[in-house]
């Protein structure tokens, strides 16, 4: 099998690419940027932007699966910047377009657990999603996204599944989000900013992650055109976890709460029963285990 992954010198693209090698995939990356982390990736990199279709006719045309993991994906940056949300729907629709013109017929997508929105029901089930409870324009992409492979499974038969990805982090993110930001600041004994005293949310160590990716790849024919949770079914305030990450670096770092910022998921934790039972999914990485790993990791 041949598997194009868009977004492949990002954290979860660049952890897929090794993993999918190792397991003998023919595998092409598609990301604006080389990979930092493995320079024999970019041997197999087209070097592009998914929104201009001169890059997009660089991709080989002979894949058999396209993981779409490309996205603009920090949720506040983008309620700073609602052109990012839209570029993420010009995108999904490009690559949709590469797949119908190319006879792809399947399709791995990359969604996210802010689709749920703000809900009183913390543990949500992938039928849970409510356009109504939509939070940001982060949240209204991925939503526009979902439909966009929904439909074009409808009228064109491209095969999909969904995954819905929650506070992914580990290796390979040099981002500012909440994890390799606090192992960053608190390295350097900085203060840091936590926005909500009681937020909580369900994070995911990386290996987790890829795993339920290649079980999809795996078992795509037998559970396609369905939508999966993959996270670790578990919730975790943001302030214990910046406490795990204090006390296993011995910083001195002071730690300030600060009122919830616009746009964000309060509180949610995944139900991941549907992907436990159809797609065999076993997360193993308690946050512990997980974050020692990530610090490990930043400290080499």
């Amino acid at each position: 099998m041949k598997i194009l992954i868009t977004g492949s010198s990002g954290t979860i693209g660049t952890r897929l690419f090794e993993k999918l090698l190792e397991n003998n995939y023919e595998v092409v990356g598609f990301d604006k940027k080389e990979n930092k982390w493995h320079e024999n990736l970019n041997k197999l990199t087209v070097v592009g932007d998914l929104l201009k279709k001169e890059d997009i006719e660089k991709i080989p045309s002979d894949i058999d699966l396209i993981i779409h993991l490309a996205a603009n994906a920090r949720v506040y940056d983008l309620v700073i910047e609602p052109d990012l949300a839209k570029d993420n729907i010009i995108t999904t629709y490009n690559i949709l377009e590469f797949a119908k013109k190319n006879k792809i017929d399947k399709i791995i997508f990359s969604s996210s657990r802010e689709t749920y929105g703000n809900r009183k029901k913390i543990k949500a089930k992938e039928n849970d999603v409510d356009i109504q409870f939509c939070e940001s324009p982060y949240s209204a992409s991925k939503i526009a996204d979902e439909v966009l492979v929904y439909s074009y499974q409808k009228c064109y038969k491209i095969n999909y599944i969904v995954l819905r990805f929650s506070n992914v982090y580990g290796m390979y993110d040099e981002s500012n989000r909440f994890i390799p930001l606090m192992i960053r600041k608190m390295k350097n004994k900085e203060k840091v900013e936590i926005f909500g005293k009681n937020k909580l949310l369900d994070f995911t160590y990386i290996d987790d992650c890829v795993d339920g990716i290649i079980k999809s790849i795996e078992k795509f024919d037998k559970v396609k055109n369905n939508t999966f949770n993959i996270a670790s079914g578990k919730g975790q305030k943001l302030i214990d976890v910046a406490k795990i990450i204090k006390k296993e670096l011995k910083s001195k770092s002071k730690i300030l709460l600060r009122a919830n910022r616009t746009g964000e998921v309060v509180k949610y934790v995944a139900n991941i029963s549907k992907a436990k039972k159809m797609l065999e999914y076993k997360p193993i990485f308690e946050i512990k285990k997980g974050l020692s790993l990530s610090i490990k990791w930043y400290k080499n």
